[in-house]
């Protein structure tokens, strides 16, 4: 599969222009290259599920997104193939959160990446593992 001229700059510029999603959950892009995100958000109250802990959905969707900058970032349209997810600990309103995506394999149709949630004192709040489909489409 060739690789398009684009850098993974572009790509996470061209994916932010349209992604109303990450920027409602209110996530900030920390550091980001080929293969890897690192993001972080702060909890809010509309992110509390009904016993004042952080729903489960937004994990998954904080994870989802650090996983597809990460995985789009070599310039090739990649969607996702399958993801799972660990809870381990729970999170309230006003805390930080920092989300860091990893590739830990790249092939020419499929890459698995691993997804780490922690806390503000470094302990982990979740673990997410995605993998991506490589399509034959390049970004733009």
């Amino acid at each position: 599969m060739e690789e398009q001229n684009i850098s993974p700059k572009e790509v996470l510029d061209i994916m932010l222009h349209h992604d109303n999603f990450s920027k409602w959950l209110g996530l900030q892009i920390d550091e980001h290259r080929e293969g890897y995100c690192k993001l972080h958000f702060r909890v809010t109250d509309v992110m509390l599920n009904g016993f004042r802990n952080i729903h489960g959905g937004v994990l998954f969707s904080a994870s989802d997104s650090a996983f597809a900058f990460a995985c789009n970032s070599h310039g090739t349209l990649t969607v996702a193939l399958d993801a799972s997810i660990n809870f381990m600990r729970q999170v309230g309103a006003g805390e930080i959160l920092t989300v860091e995506a990893e590739q830990v394999y790249l092939g020419n149709k499929t890459g698995v990446y691993e997804i780490r949630t922690t806390n503000e004192k470094n302990e982990l709040v979740c673990t997410f593992k995605g993998t991506a489909y490589r399509t034959s489409k390049q970004v733009k």
